[in-house]
């Protein structure tokens, strides 16, 4: 399983020169329960253009959909966790997810409104001994290409809370990072969708970038 992320890792590598592109896909993780996971559909994609563009890295243009079950898990690098409402890990998206993460693999749940108290049950499943905490503005995730002192930009009112980046660590390393009363991936949308002032919308995808460089990077 680790050597389909060295393999990954090395590509990206070779990707960064302007002159390779669409070596790596970014997924979209696809969940039981019910939830809408397919939300967000313009989001990844316009992330994509803007790392290609903004960090040079040669991400295929298309965003790949995954289940949490599935072996090709292991293909992703980054994968990305969305929706509203109800989610549901089964024991066999529980443990694959586990040695996904563990082996290397990284996760991105963006709360859409309504996600956080079904994923929280469900992530408590993947790492019974791990418990989300707040991780700190100077923390490196805020500070790759993109300077984030105050750490996740708030992209939409809810119920009036901060905005929060919150992570599992597994033995010291950020393995999940959940974007929380932020709404980050709707700034990643088409500004038609949301209607959001252009320099929001730059918000979020430099933050999403700074994701995507970290993702990239902890591994090496």
């Amino acid at each position: 399983m680790k050597s389909a992320f060295t393999v990954a890792l090395l590509t990206i590598l070779v990707s960064l020169s302007p002159t390779v592109e669409g070596q790596i896909k970014l997924a979209k993780l696809k969940y039981d329960g019910g939830g809408d996971w397919y939300a967000n559909k313009t989001a990844l994609p316009n992330l994509i253009e803007f790392c290609n563009t903004q960090l040079r890295i040669g991400l295929s243009k298309e965003e790949a959909t995954v289940s949490v079950a599935s072996p090709e898990l292991f293909f992703y690098p980054y994968v990305y966790m969305t929706g509203h409402g109800n989610v549901v890990f089964s024991d066999a998206d529980t443990k694959n997810l586990r040695k996904y993460l563990i082996a290397g693999g990284f996760l991105h749940i963006d709360d859409n409104y309504g996600l956080d108290k079904f994923i929280r049950l469900e992530m408590k499943k993947v790492f019974p001994e791990l418990e989300f905490v707040e991780i700190p503005f100077g923390h490196s995730i805020y500070h790759q290409k993109f300077d984030f002192p105050k750490g996740l930009p708030k992209i939409h009112e809810h119920d009036g809370n901060p905005a929060q980046g919150l992570g599992l660590f597994f033995e010291g390393k950020l393995i999940c990072f959940y974007s929380y009363e932020s709404d980050l991936g709707n700034g990643w949308e088409d500004q038609s969708i949301h209607k959001d002032p252009e320099t929001l919308r730059q918000e979020a995808l430099k933050m999403g970038a700074n994701i995507i460089a970290y993702c990239f990077t902890q591994n090496q």
